[in-house]
């Protein structure tokens, strides 16, 4: 090589030397700002058989959270002094990293929902916790109707994935003995007793009110995507008015018999109605069932600015 051309080819490699050290120094310097967050994507990593995916919030579909192997430790236990029904929930890292309010999205207006439901799936609750001074640590109350095991499942999506992740718990709760704690507008429940679940469904009448919900095919199986049309209209042909409930204006949540997890479905218009959907709202959903057997949706909506929880059975075939 001529001494021009080593001196040329000299030249280039220090360039390129200082323009990957200069952006060696500008990544470390992003990653030196602050965040809000003290947690890292691999936080939030599980592998290998069982491990549980996170979820892309736009496309929900049932998780089978109680089997998988979650990246998230969720234990929960009575509030000390809180009195019946008051519990604290610990979330925090397989590495034992606690997670806290910074360390979460708002995803529906709200950055921790739990979803809370009996033995017979006729008792459904949606609470959000709220964080205390301890970081990893948030408090909630509900009011069962039933003393028995309820399991709770945790839904949020952590900033640094921005996809959703799930944990599941047990507790054992004391019935709510004073009936007016039925009328809170975070639970719901049906009026049936021991483990006999009511009769298959799609149509329900309450108040006033006929909801119904859809299936693009039946029987259903399996496996199968489905789409679902949820409809809410007035006895006396008087325009329905949906209020939104959680930024959106229905949130269906899909258990199993055996509770072994759940699908947390929003709207595909979640932020909108069409002006003639006023007399007869009319919302669309998609859902994949894994497996055969008996589920339960809990349709959640606040038609005229009353919050309802309406339960529809079905079965899924193989």
């Amino acid at each position: 090589m001529s001494a021009p051309a080593a001196r040329i080819a000299a030249t280039q490699w220090r360039q390129a030397a200082w323009i990957t050290l200069g952006a060696a120094a500008l990544y470390l310097a992003l990653r030196a700002l602050p965040t809000g967050t003290n947690l890292h994507q691999l936080d939030f990593r599980v592998t290998g058989a069982g491990a549980l995916e996170m979820c892309d919030p736009a496309n929900p579909q049932f998780v089978p959270v109680v089997a998988a192997r979650s990246p998230v430790a969720m234990t929960v236990a009575p509030q000390p002094g809180g009195g019946d029904n008051h519990f604290l929930v610990r979330l925090a890292t397989s590495s034992g990293k606690p997670i806290g309010p910074a360390e979460l999205m708002e995803v529906h207006t709200r950055r921790l929902h739990l979803l809370i439901v009996d033995d017979t799936l006729g008792d459904y609750q949606h609470v959000h916790p709220e964080p205390t001074a301890n970081l990893g640590e948030w408090s909630f109350a509900f009011a069962p109707t039933r003393a028995t095991v309820y399991r709770v499942f945790a839904d949020f999506t952590p900033i640094v994935t921005g996809r959703s992740l799930y944990a599941s718990a047990d507790i054992t709760a004391v019935a709510t003995a004073l009936l007016a704690t039925r009328a809170s507008p975070a639970r719901a429940s049906t009026e049936f007793g021991g483990n006999t679940a009511p009769q298959p469904s799609w149509e329900i009448e309450r108040d006033g009110l006929h909801f119904v919900l859809t299936p693009s095919v039946q029987p259903l199986r399996a496996g199968q995507a489905i789409d679902l049309t949820f409809t809410v209209s007035r006895s006396d042909g008087a325009p329905v008015v949906l209020e939104p409930v959680m930024g959106a204006f229905a949130h269906l949540v899909a258990f199993d018999s055996e509770r072994s997890g759940f699908a947390h479905l929003h709207p595909n218009q979640a932020n909108s109605l069409a002006p003639s959907d006023t007399t007869r709202p009319r919302l669309a959903f998609k859902l994949t069932l894994p497996k055969a057997g008996r589920y339960v949706i809990w349709a959640q909506v606040r038609p005229g600015g009353r919050e309802t929880f309406v339960p529809f059975w079905f079965e899924v075939m193989p």
